[in-house]
C-alpha cells in the first residue's frame, strides 16, 4: 500500500507542471473553466469511480456494484478503458488513472480543462447550479444524499429492503423529470387543493373520498349514478393538470402515496420515503446537464485538446505519435460517437463563422458584387492573404527578434512582456538560448504560444488557413451570398482585396463557438448547425431496419432527415417523453401519464416494467397511454415480394398496473388527441436564452 501511496505521489509531482501550463493556456485562449483539482488514482479506485458516476461516496444501493463489474469487465478485456472522469463541480474534480502514458496524460488535462470551461459557461448546467451558493457544489451534495440515505437504512424503523425497492423506483424513473427547468421549480407549483408535500400529513382529497367511497361496497351502477364524475371533480379539483406536465418524479412525490399490500389501500409516505425521493430526483437534475450536452461538452473538450496538444505542441516530440494514437482511437470509435460528431460540428461552427466574416469584408470591396464574386476574387490570393504572419505561425526562439519588431508597433497579437523577458533570458545566458534564470518561468523552446497573445493565436489557427479548409470560400453559393449582401450597409468600403482581408477578425470563428457554448444543448446544436453542406462532406445517412429485407439498411443522406433522427436521438435524453394526464383518472384516484408520441413508438416491454415502478410511487393503479404501429401480416408478405416497406396503422393503447399484472385496454379519442404531436417539438430551449 505504502509503495502505491509513494507511485501516485511520483506521479501527482509529475503532473503538476502540465497542468499549471495547460490551464494557462485555456486561458489565454479564451477559455474560463471552474478551478480544477486533480487526482491520481490507481486502476482499482477509477473503476470505482466510473461505477459511482465520478464521485467518490453514492448513497448505497446494489447497483453501483452491478456497475463496477461491468466496468472491470470492459477494462479486463480491452473494450473500454477509461483515460479520466472530470465532474460538473466548482472546483471540478478530475482523476487522472496513474498507469496512463504520459503523452495521455496531458491530453487528459487539456481535455478536462476545456471541460471544465463548459461546466462553468454552458446554461444548460446552471439549471442545477443557480441555488444560491455560488456553484453547483456537488461532491458535498452527493455526499450529504449519501449520508441521509444510510442513515435511513440503518434505522430501527425502517425496513432496509423497503429503502432499496424505494431506490429501485425512483432510480426508473429518474429521466422523467423536466430538465428545462430549474431544480426547485415544481416545488413553487401550488395547484389547488393538493398539498404541497404529502409527507407534512395532508390527505390527497381524491383518494380520501375514494377510500370512503370503497368501504361502502357500492355497485358499479350506483357509483357511477350517485357519485358521478362532476361530484368527485369538484373534490378533487386541481388533480388533472391544466396542461400535461412533464416533471412526472415531482408529480409523484408531491400527490403519491404508498401501497399497503396489508390493508389493500394506498397509505401516506413515511417523511423518510419523500427524503430519499427528493435526493434522487436531486441528482437526476445535476446529471441531466451532461446528459442533454453529451455532443456538445465531448466535442468542445476535443476541439480544445486537438489544438493544445497538436497546435500547439502540448505533446512533445517523444508523445506525439502515442497522442495521435490517443486520438485516432477516441475519434475512431463506432457508431454514435459524440466526439466526432461534436469535434466536426464545432469546427462546422467556427468555419461558418470565419467564412462569413470574410465574405462580408469582400463585399465590401468595390464594384464586387453576389453576382460576380466568383468571378471578380481571386480566392487563391485570398488563401494567401489569410495565412498567418510568418513570426507569429513559427513563435519561438527563432522569431524573437521579428515578434520583438511587431511588439515595438504594439501590435496586439505580441504578448510583448513576455516577449522582452524572452529576449533578456536569451542576452543573459549568451549563447542565444533562453537561460534557466531570468527567464525561466518562460521556456518558449516548450511553450511558445507565451509569446502571443489571444489575437495572436487565434491567428496562428485561422481555420480558414488549416490545409483541409483553404479551399470553403469556393463552396459558397450565389444564394448565400445574396442573403448576406442584403445586411451590408453602406460603409467601409475597400479598394483592393489585400485591403479588406486586412481588417478580417480572425477570432471571429471563435467568439461565435464562444457564444454558442452559452447558450445551446445537444438538439439545439443539432438543429442549428446540422447543415446541408455539413451532412455532405462528412457523409452523414441514416439508417432503419427494413421489414421488407429485415436487415438494417441505409434510409436516406438528406440532411434534414439526418437532422431529424439526431434529435429524436436526443430529446429528453433520447428517452420516451412522458408527462402527466391526470391524478384522477376515471374518478378514482389513479394516475394517467402519457407518452408524447412523436412517430417513433415505445418498447413496450420496458415501459411496462416502468409502469410498475411509477405503481410504487402512486400507491393506486397507474395508467400508461401510448400509440404503437401495428402491422398486418398479409401486407407484410405483399410488401416483401414487391420489395417496399409495409405501412402501418397507429393505434392508442392503454396499458394499466394495479400491482397484480399489466393490462391492455383501447385508448380514448380524447387522450389520444393530448399525446399526438402535429408534428415533432423539441421543447428545448427557454425563449430567453436563444434568439
Amino acid at each position: 500500500m505504502r509503495n502505491d501511496r509513494i507511485e501516485a505521489k511520483r506521479e501527482a509531482d509529475a503532473l503538476d507542471e502540465p497542468a499549471r501550463e495547460a490551464r494557462e493556456l485555456a486561458e489565454r485562449l479564451g477559455l474560463e473553466p471552474y478551478p480544477v483539482r486533480y487526482w491520481v488514482v490507481d486502476h482499482d479506485q477509477m473503476n470505482e469511480l466510473i461505477a459511482y458516476g465520478g464521485f467518490q461516496r453514492r448513497y448505497p444501493h446494489w447497483r453501483w456494484g452491478m456497475n463496477y463489474e461491468r466496468q472491470r469487465k470492459k477494462d479486463r478485456h480491452g473494450l473500454g478503458k477509461a483515460f479520466e472522469i472530470v465532474n460538473n463541480d466548482d472546483p471540478s474534480h478530475a482523476f487522472l488513472q496513474e498507469s496512463n502514458a504520459p503523452a495521455d496524460q496531458k491530453a487528459v488535462i487539456t481535455h478536462v480543462e476545456a471541460h471544465a470551461d463548459f461546466f462553468a459557461n454552458n446554461e444548460w448546467f446552471g439549471l442545477y447550479a443557480d441555488r444560491g451558493e455560488g456553484g453547483p457544489n456537488a461532491a458535498a451534495r452527493l455526499e450529504r444524499n449519501a449520508d441521509r440515505i444510510a442513515s435511513i437504512a440503518t434505522r430501527a424503523d425502517v425496513d432496509r429492503d423497503e429503502v432499496e425497492r424505494l431506490v429501485d423506483a425512483v432510480s426508473a424513473l429518474e429521466d422523467t423529470i423536466d430538465q428545462h427547468s430549474p431544480v426547485d421549480a415544481a416545488r413553487s407549483v401550488e395547484e389547488p387543493g393538493i398539498a404541497a408535500d404529502v409527507s407534512d400529513g395532508d390527505e390527497d382529497p381524491v383518494a380520501a373520498v375514494e377510500a370512503r367511497i370503497d368501504d361502502l361496497d357500492l355497485s358499479e351502477e350506483v357509483r357511477r349514478d350517485v357519485f358521478d364524475d362532476e361530484w368527485l371533480e369538484a373534490r378533487g379539483e386541481g388533480v388533472e393538470p391544466e396542461t400535461p406536465r412533464p416533471d412526472v418524479l415531482a408529480f409523484l412525490r408531491d400527490h403519491g402515496k404508498r401501497y399497503d399490500p396489508e390493508s389493500g389501500k394506498a397509505i401516506d409516505r413515511e417523511p423518510w420515503e419523500t427524503t430519499v425521493i427528493d435526493a434522487i430526483r436531486e441528482e437526476a437534475y445535476y446529471f441531466a446537464g451532461q446528459k442533454q450536452t453529451k455532443v456538445m461538452n465531448e466535442g468542445w473538450a476535443t476541439y480544445w485538446e486537438s489544438l493544445m496538444m497538436g497546435g500547439e505542441g502540448f505533446a512533445g516530440p517523444d508523445e506525439f505519435l502515442t497522442y495521435a494514437d490517443h486520438m485516432a482511437r477516441v475519434l475512431g470509435s463506432p457508431g454514435l460517437n459524440p466526439y466526432k460528431l461534436g469535434f466536426e460540428l464545432w469546427t462546422h461552427v467556427e468555419l461558418r463563422a470565419a467564412r462569413r466574416e470574410v465574405v462580408d469584408k469582400l463585399l465590401r470591396v468595390e464594384g464586387v458584387t453576389p453576382e460576380n464574386f466568383h468571378s471578380r476574387i481571386d480566392l487563391d490570393e485570398v488563401a494567401d492573404l489569410l495565412e498567418p504572419h510568418p513570426a507569429i505561425a513559427g513563435a519561438g526562439p527563432a522569431t524573437l527578434d521579428e515578434l520583438a519588431a511587431l511588439a515595438a508597433d504594439d501590435d496586439p497579437r505580441v504578448d510583448a512582456e513576455a516577449v522582452d523577458r524572452a529576449l533578456s533570458a536569451r542576452d543573459e545566458s549568451g549563447d542565444g538560448e533562453a537561460s534557466d534564470g531570468a527567464g525561466a518561468d518562460i521556456d518558449i523552446e516548450r511553450y511558445p504560444w507565451k509569446l502571443l497573445t489571444r489575437e495572436g493565436l487565434a491567428e496562428r489557427h485561422y481555420v480558414l488557413s488549416r490545409p483541409e479548409h483553404r479551399g470553403a470560400l469556393r463552396n459558397v453559393s450565389r444564394e448565400a451570398l445574396e442573403e448576406q449582401a442584403r445586411y451590408l450597409f453602406d460603409v467601409d468600403r475597400y479598394e483592393t482585396v489585400a485591403e479588406a482581408i486586412a481588417d478580417v477578425d480572425r477570432a471571429a470563428g471563435w467568439e461565435r463557438m464562444f457564444e454558442v457554448r452559452e447558450s445551446h444543448n445537444d438538439v439545439t446544436f443539432v438543429d442549428a448547425f446540422l447543415t446541408d453542406e455539413f451532412v455532405r462532406e462528412g457523409n452523414y445517412f441514416t439508417y432503419e431496419y427494413s421489414r421488407a429485407a429485415e436487415e438494417h439498411r441505409v434510409a436516406s443522406v438528406d440532411a434534414e432527415d439526418v437532422r431529424k433522427k439526431l434529435l429524436l436521438r436526443f430529446t429528453n435524453f433520447g428517452k420516451p417523453t412522458i408527462v402527466v394526464l391526470d391524478g384522477n383518472f376515471r374518478n378514482r384516484g389513479e394516475l394517467l401519464i402519457g407518452h408524447r408520441y412523436n412517430g417513433v413508438a415505445l418498447d413496450e416491454e420496458r415501459a411496462k416494467a416502468t409502469l410498475k415502478r411509477a405503481f410504487e410511487l402512486w400507491g393506486r393503479p397507474v395508467n400508461l397511454a401510448t400509440i404503437r404501429v401495428e402491422y398486418d401480416d398479409g401486407a407484410v408478405r405483399r410488401a416483401k415480394r414487391r420489395g417496399e416497406e409495409p405501412d402501418g396503422t397507429e393505434v392508442g393503447v392503454r396499458f394499466q398496473y394495479d400491482g397484480g399484472e399489466v393490462t391492455e385496454h383501447d385508448l380514448d379519442e380524447s387522450v389520444r388527441e393530448r399525446i399526438t404531436a402535429d408534428e415533432v417539438d423539441y421543447d428545448t430551449k427557454p425563449d430567453d436564452w436563444l434568439a
